[in-house]
C-alpha cells in the first residue's frame, strides 16, 4: 500500500506542501484529517490520551506511533519508550523529531523485544481491522509482554453512525477506509472500532483481564489488559 499517511506527515514536518489529507469511507462524505493532529504537544492532547500516558509503566512500545508525539511526551517523562510504525516516512520524521528509539516494522510480525507497556492510542487497536484479526493480534502481542506487563488502548462505540439501524451482516465496527492525499489514494483497508461489550469476551477468551480506565459521553473509552493469572 502507498505510504500516503507517511507522506502527509513528512510534508507537514518539512513544510514542503500544503495538501489536505482526506479519509474516504463507505458510510458518508469523505472527512478531512488535520495533519497537525499528529504533531500535538501534551497540552493539546485529550484527557483519554493523558490518562493513557499516566498509566504507562516500565519500558513502553508505542505502536502505530505516527509522528511520535506520544513517544516524545513519554521520553520527556523519563520512560524508556520505543516508537514503532510501518511507515518509513513517518519513522524518518520521528528520528528528526529526536525520538530516541524508532523501529520501522509491522506489529503483526514484530517480536524483537519485550515491554512492560504496549500503547495504542488514537484508536490504534483499529489496525487489527476485524474482530477475527483482533483475536490473532491479542495472541501475538503476548510475545511482547514482560511478566506483569499491560496493554493500554482506546476505542469507541460507533452506533451513532447508523441512524437507520445497524447492518444486518457483519460487525458494525468493521469499517472500510481509504487515505487520499495530493491526488493519490491508498487501497481500501479495514479499521476496527469495537464497543466494550463486544471487546470483553474476546479479550477474556484470549487470556486477558480487562479494566476500563475511562469512558466518556461520546462512547469513547480507555482500557488496560493484563494477562489473567
Amino acid at each position: 500500500m502507498k505510504d500516503i499517511l507517511g507522506q502527509a506527515i513528512h510534508d507537514h514536518y518539512h513544510k514542503s506542501a500544503n495538501h489536505k489529507l482526506w479519509i474516504n469511507n463507505q458510510y458518508g462524505p469523505k472527512e478531512e484529517m488535520p495533519i497537525d493532529v499528529y504533531f500535538r504537544d501534551e497540552d493539546d492532547m485529550p484527557d483519554i490520551e493523558w490518562l493513557a500516558m499516566n498509566e504507562c509503566r516500565g519500558s513502553v512500545l508505542d505502536i502505530g506511533a505516527g509522528a511520535g508525539s506520544h513517544a516524545l511526551v513519554l521520553q520527556q517523562r523519563g520512560f524508556d519508550c520505543t516508537a514503532l510504525d510501518i511507515s518509513p516516512l513517518a519513522c524518518e520524521v520521528m528520528k528528526l523529531r529526536k525520538v530516541n528509539k524508532v523501529i520501522k516494522g509491522d506489529i503483526f510480525v514484530y517480536n524483537e523485544c519485550k515491554y512492560d507497556t504496549l500503547l495504542l492510542l488514537m484508536n490504534g487497536i483499529g489496525l487489527t481491522g476485524t474482530l477475527e484479526n483482533l483475536k490473532v493480534f491479542l495472541q501475538h502481542i503476548k510475545l511482547l509482554l514482560n511478566p506483569g506487563g499491560q496493554i493500554v488502548f482506546d476505542s469507541s462505540d460507533i452506533t451513532y453512525l447508523y441512524e437507520d439501524g445497524l447492518p444486518e451482516k457483519g460487525y458494525y465496527g468493521e469499517l472500510l477506509y481509504q487515505y487520499e492525499y495530493n491526488r493519490q489514494k491508498t487501497d481500501w483497508f479495514r479499521w476496527l472500532y469495537i464497543d466494550e461489550k463486544t471487546l470483553e469476551p474476546i479479550v477474556a477468551e484470549a487470556g486477558f483481564d480487562m479494566e476500563v480506565l475511562l469512558e466518556d459521553e461520546f462512547k469513547q473509552y480507555l482500557v488496560r489488559l493484563t494477562l489473567s493469572r
